[in-house]
Parts: C-alpha cells; structure tokens; sequence
C-alpha cells in the first residue's frame, strides 16, 4: 500500500480515517505532515510558514484550554492569545460540544458536528486545533478534509491526530511558544503575515462585548 497523504480537501463524502489508510502517530520528540513522520522541529517551521501564508489563519481553542480547572490551562490559554495576537490569527473556540440545532452560529463557534460551516462562513484557510479531545477533533478534522479546502493542523495532549494535516503531539505550554517562536523568527527574516485584515472581538453569554477593543 502506499503511503496515504492527508491533504486540505475537499477529498470525499466520507473520507477515510488515516489509521485505516495505515497511518500512523508520531512517538515523542516527532510530528507528522501530511502522514509522514518527521522531527518536531520541521513540523514547528512548517507550521510557521503556513500560518504566515494563510488568508484566514484561525485558531480553535477547546474545552482542555478554555475551562479553567487549573493553573497550568490557564498559562497555555495565555500562550493561544500570545500567538494569536504575534501572527495574527482569529480565534474561534470549539466551547460546547453538543449540537445546537435548528440554528449554528457559525461566526461565533465551531461544531464538531458540523465545522464545515464554520470554515465555508469564516472563509478559513489554515486552522489549528489545541485543546479539542481526542474523540471530538478526530470526527471534526476528517468532515473538514472531506468538505472544504481548509489545511488543518492539530495539537493534542496525547499521541496526535493522524486526520490532521500537520500534528503535534504531547501539547504543553512549552510546545505552545515554540509554535509562537517559530512565528516569530520567520517574521525576522522578512516573511511577512498575508492575513486579511480583522478586528478581534469578546464575546459574553448574551453577543458581542461593545467596547472592548482587542
């Protein structure tokens, strides 16, 4: 069998889960690209590059980061918004796993039910994933890779996620700012963010947050 590649789509009605292509995760101290296995660090530089690259590079934050149930969320949800705010990238969290029907607000959250809205609504191009469980980035990734042309990256507290495009595995704080650094050196030697132009906004229970700047 050769080596199955996970690309941006849109690849299928049901695209097939890479672990049944015969891919599979990184041990410690690598990553993987499109299904093959490289060293950490190349994969932090191809993160880099393609965020800087990107129209609408977005960041999707879930539960793991954005419920503070220890000091330690609370450190790599202040490392999401350094790299955020350093590349630039919109943020949109994945808070609530439940399916919210008939409506999805596809501008305000992504659904691991349906987050082919949000990357069709918010024209995303290149995403990551950090903080999502396991069960639910998985599902999401391979409807994204079906359905849209998005390029989808992944940071998992555990072993990675092979549906991604570009997986990092064993998440921490640490790992976080090296994909800040990585940024960040390569806006030194003179490549320069193609995102469009956005305004960040907060968002409270009840809409928008007037007034809060960025």
């Amino acid at each position: 069998m050769s080596q199955y590649q996970v690309l941006p789509g849109p690849e299928a009605f049901l695209p097939p889960a890479a672990a049944s292509m015969g891919n599979v995760l990184p041990d410690p101290g690598e990553a993987h690209i499109e299904g093959r296995i490289v060293p950490e660090d190349e994969a932090y530089e191809v993160f880099a590059r393609k965020v800087l690259g990107a129209k609408v590079p977005t960041i999707f934050p879930g539960p793991l980061v954005l419920w503070q149930w220890n000091d330690h969320v609370v450190e790599k949800a202040k490392a999401i918004r350094e790299l955020a705010n350093e590349a630039p990238m919109r943020i949109i969290p994945m808070a609530d796993y439940r399916p919210k029907y008939p409506k999805i607000q596809a501008e305000v959250e992504i659904n691991p039910n349906h987050p082919n809205l949000t990357i069709w609504h918010n024209k995303i191009d290149v995403c990551i994933f950090i903080g999502v469980h396991c069960h639910q980035a998985n599902l999401s990734l391979k409807i994204i890779r079906g359905g849209t042309n998005c390029y989808t990256m992944a940071m998992c507290a555990m072993a990675g996620h092979e549906d991604a495009c570009l997986s990092f595995r064993d998440a921490t704080v640490e790992k976080i700012r090296k994909l800040l650094e990585a940024v960040k050196k390569l806006k030194s030697e003179g490549v320069e963010s193609q995102a469009l132009p956005f305004n960040q906004f907060k968002m409270s229970r009840t809409g928008p947050v007037v007034g809060s700047g960025n």
